[in-house]
């Protein structure tokens, strides 16, 4: 089955946050979710090779305040900040409201998967084999700690007559894990041959690890599993330090065959049926001192008329 979900929607809530953060009455929902889409386009646009990969909106009564992730942010402010205002003046144009600018440097950006799907879309339209702007673009972002990285490629790769889709990746890449930090990618190269399509995903890790390793399991007795795995235990453990069936320190219920201390068959100091030689204290069959059966104390049936080594009857 192929990979449908999109990473970031999937975490949203969880260990990812929204894009845009405002509360709206519900008339106003639909109009405000359209600017937001426009004010994206528009600074996408203008800052593209500032390399832009996030925009985020907050709003309130009296301003939108939009916060820009770029991993060149020199060029988005300008020389003494004339490019950001000149930027400024324009959303506002556009949007009709008071605006507020804030930069956010990206400090790894061959780590972010964004950034990584655009370098290399404008590699693919620079004519560069696609498969060296891959593997170049896997090999950056392992060495900056990546754990993982997995790129695909979709369309008429090399200008082949057929389009078809190639992926390379590297480390591990734990789609159906929640807590795991997943960045994901998308870009298009416009070559002259058609449009191809970049996918790129990254996992940098674990979020929350630490508080799950941490916070202890309560069970909850009443669950038939938990019922089911603990009538299991007490029937038929066959070995194991203190297990409570056969063979084990402290066995206890049958069936013990030769653990230390095991109840049933063999352990030492056995329990209940079928203690069998070199059970020292067994309590039933064979074994030495065993209680009951083959050699046991007051055994029933003693082997060949004589008791077992260490029997007392």
């Amino acid at each position: 089955m192929g990979q449908k979900v999109h990473p970031h929607g999937m975490r949203v809530g969880v260990i990812k946050d929204w894009d845009s953060r405002w509360y709206a009455r519900s008339d106003k929902v639909a109009d405000l979710i359209v600017e937001d889409y426009k004010i994206r386009e528009f600074l996408k646009k203008k800052l593209y090779s500032a390399g832009v990969p996030t925009i985020e909106i907050e709003r309130d009564s009296a301003k939108v305040r939009i916060f820009i992730h770029c991993s060149r942010p020199g060029v988005v402010i300008g020389k003494g900040g004339a490019e950001i205002e000149r930027l400024r003046a324009e959303v506002e144009k556009m949007i009709g409201k008071p605006v507020a600018l804030s930069i956010v440097e990206v400090r790894t950006p061959d780590t972010n998967a964004q950034l990584v799907a655009e370098n290399i879309a404008q590699q693919l339209e620079k004519r560069i084999g696609f498969r060296r702007a891959m593997k170049n673009a896997m090999g950056r972002a392992m060495r900056m700690g990546a754990l993982g990285i997995k790129i695909m490629c979709a369309g008429r790769l090399g200008g082949a007559e057929i389009a078809r889709s190639e992926s390379y990746h590297e480390g591990t890449i734990p789609l159906q894990t929640i807590r795991a930090d997943i960045d994901y990618g998308f870009a298009e190269a416009a070559t002259t041959y058609g449009r191809i399509g970049v996918k790129v995903w990254i996992y940098k890790g674990e979020v929350l690890t630490t508080t799950l390793r941490t916070t202890p399991r309560v069970m909850d007795m009443n669950r038939r599993d938990d019922r089911r795995r603990d009538d299991r235990r007490r029937r038929d453990n066959r070995g194991g330090q203190g297990g409570y069936n056969r063979g084990g320190q402290g066995g206890y219920n049958r069936d013990n065959r030769g653990g230390q201390g095991g109840y049933n068959r063999g352990g030492q100091g056995g329990y209940n049926r079928d203690n069998r030689q070199g059970g020292q204290g067994g309590y039933n069959r064979g074994g030495q001192g065993g209680y009951n059966r083959q050699g046991g104390q007051g055994a029933p049936r003693p082997a060949g008329g004589a008791p077992k080594e260490g029997g007392n009857a």
